[in-house]
């Protein structure tokens, strides 16, 4: 592409828009959110269009500007405070470490190995991780569905590794309790 060439924004929508809408649900979990940060990305990149070079393709371009959008998504939400009960472990552990009885893991059928192919367990599992504190499901997030490793989530987020751990530890804790809950015990 010559760089006196003007790329056409419009026809970029109509190409990668469902492509891009369709990354951004996988990351983010949630319809409306996804749109929002497919429209911001597109807004950007229309506000960026003059420094295109096309040294690489514009599917490339726009999913790397989707990639910011999302980060920049969950930055925002780990800004939001966490509630003093919500960090509580006092329900899953007694006061001497132990493990509170009904809290304590128990093992999970064998069968599951499908069980993200389940769009229920999916369900399930999406409102799990919405349950979590803004900050914990931003961490658990950029680290399970971002593949960021521990030095750029703390990097992104502005905290330390050993908050990222205990966030991630307490949030695991949680997210299985929750789909114990709400997907063992109702079926």
């Amino acid at each position: 592409m010559k760089i006196l060439d003007t790329p056409d924004i419009a026809k970029w929508v109509d190409e990668y828009a469902a492509g891009l809408l369709k990354r951004a649900m996988f990351k983010i979990s949630d319809t409306e959110i996804a749109k929002d940060v497919v429209q911001d990305t597109f807004l950007a990149a229309t506000e960026k269009l003059h420094t295109f070079k096309g040294e690489s393709s514009p599917k490339t371009w726009l999913y790397s500007i989707l990639n910011f959008k999302i980060i920049d998504y969950y930055r925002s939400k780990a800004r939001q405070t966490v509630s003093p009960a919500s960090q509580s472990l006092l329900k899953f552990f007694t006061e001497t470490g132990e493990w509170n009885d009904p809290k304590k893991p128990r093992a999970w059928e064998d069968d599951d190995s499908h069980i993200l192919d389940d769009p229920d367990f999916r369900l399930v599992m999406r409102n799990c991780l919405e349950a979590l504190p803004e900050k914990w499901n931003a961490c658990i997030s950029m680290k399970y569905y971002l593949d960021k490793k521990g030095d750029e989530i703390c990097q992104d987020l502005g905290i330390t590794p050993t908050n990222l751990w205990q966030i991630i530890h307490r949030s695991k804790l949680n997210l299985r309790d929750c789909i114990e809950t709400n997907w063992y015990n109702d079926h």
